[in-house]
Parts: C-alpha cells; structure tokens; sequence
C-alpha cells in the first residue's frame, strides 16, 4: 500500500540525520496520498538508521491505522490537523534543529533580512504563541496544529508561501507539496535561522530586507512567470 509513497517519506525521515536536523529520534517526516485520503508517518522513537518502510504507518485522517505494526510518531495528531485544514499540504516536517529551536525558545520570530530567506519563504517565519494550560491538558498535539492555523490566519498568511511556522517554547514545523519538499524547508529554515542568531549575536537586531527585493527573490523562483531552474523540454 502507498508504496512509492511511503519511500519518499523514508527517505525524507533519513535525511533529517544525515543533515544534522535532528539529535537521537527528536523528529518525524510525513507524506499525504491526497486521492485516498491516507497519510504515511514514521513511527514514534524508532531509530532513523535501523527504519524501513515496514516501520512506516499508515492512517487515514481521523488518526485510525490502516496499516503497520508500531505506534505512529506522537506528533501525529499535529499532522492531520493541518492536512484536513490545508488541501494544498502533501508533506510535513517537524525537527528540533539547534537554530530554529533556539529562535522558538527566544520567542523570536524569523524576518525576511536577506535573499537567502525570500528564496524559500514570502516574508515573516511567524512565532506561533505558546498553548495555554486548557490547551496542553485537552489534547496537546492536536492543539498545537490549532495554534499553528490560528496563527496564520490572524496574520492572513498563505500556507504554501510562508511553510514555516515557529512554536514559542517548542520548535519548528515545516510543510510542502510533498514529503520532501517539506523536508527541505527544514533545511532552509534552520540555515536561516543560524544566519538570523549570527546576525543578532553581531549587530543586537535583525532588519527585514527592502519589500521589493523579497518579492523579486520569491517571484522569480515561486512565482507564475519563474525564470529560476530550467523548463521542462517539450
């Protein structure tokens, strides 16, 4: 079942190791079949090293197995959340990567200060704010997926042009139109995060690159009249 699926995401959950996204099992990839409604995840406290695609489960998105073995990742119910909220989402990431924890734990949001940061996301990284003590009781991981649509659509952002989101006291959650497209917006995230602390470690503040000098680095990579990359041969 999901086959071809369910290698990309192993692949993806492999990835966050070997680029040092993550330290022991504090992180988990997942990918959405968007025809059947089903969505693949890594199972919780499984080593990246020894996983295999048999490790893998599969739910649909009221969170019920449809297939495997082993408890799904703890984050899951943070996962549904935004696939049944998102239809354009077919992947998601979750890390503590040392730079973008760091700017979850200052609660610090993550500016647009350079090309690097416009090439992968449309302005602000926003902070989402911490969940209240109701909140953690109630459902944790479910409500952490609530926090995160609350904030954007306080801040009336689009999910596909901001995949980023960082959780105050918590750490980062990214997203794509695949598994590994979400993966690397991890990547981007936390190598702009680094870039964000050295800027502040040498100058105390971060100032936001110029609007239009974001939008000609977003628009000319994600854009509909793109030139970045090359074009399919007809």
């Amino acid at each position: 079942m999901l086959e071809k699926l369910k290698q990309e995401v192993l692949e993806a959950n492999k990835l966050l190791k070997s680029d040092d996204l993550i330290k022991l099992t504090w992180g988990n990839v997942s990918g959405i079949d968007r025809d059947s409604g089903l969505v693949v995840i890594k199972p919780s406290g499984v080593s990246y090293d020894k996983m295999q695609t048999s490790d893998l489960v599969v739910l649909d998105l009221d969170g019920n197995v449809i297939e495997g073995q082993l408890n799904p990742s703890s984050d899951t119910p943070t996962h549904l959340h935004l696939y049944r909220t998102y239809p354009e989402i077919g992947g998601i990431t979750h890390t503590h990567s040392l730079n973008a924890t760091a700017m979850c734990q200052m609660g610090q949001e993550l500016p647009c200060a350079g090309t690097t940061h416009a090439d992968h996301f449309y302005g602000t990284v926003p902070l989402a704010r911490p969940l209240t003590e109701a909140e953690v009781e109630d459902d944790y991981e479910l409500n952490t997926g609530v926090v995160i649509e609350e904030t954007f659509t306080k801040l009336n952002l689009k999910v596909m042009e901001v995949p980023a989101v960082l959780l105050h006291f918590h750490a980062p959650f990214t997203w794509g139109k695949s598994a590994m497209e979400s993966f690397k917006n991890a990547v981007a995230l936390e190598s702009c995060c680094e870039m964000a602390i050295k800027t502040l470690s040498a100058t105390g503040k971060i100032t936001e690159m110029p609007k239009h000098i974001q939008r000609k680095h977003y628009l000319r990579k994600h854009g509909a009249n793109a030139t970045y990359g090359q074009k399919a041969l007809s």
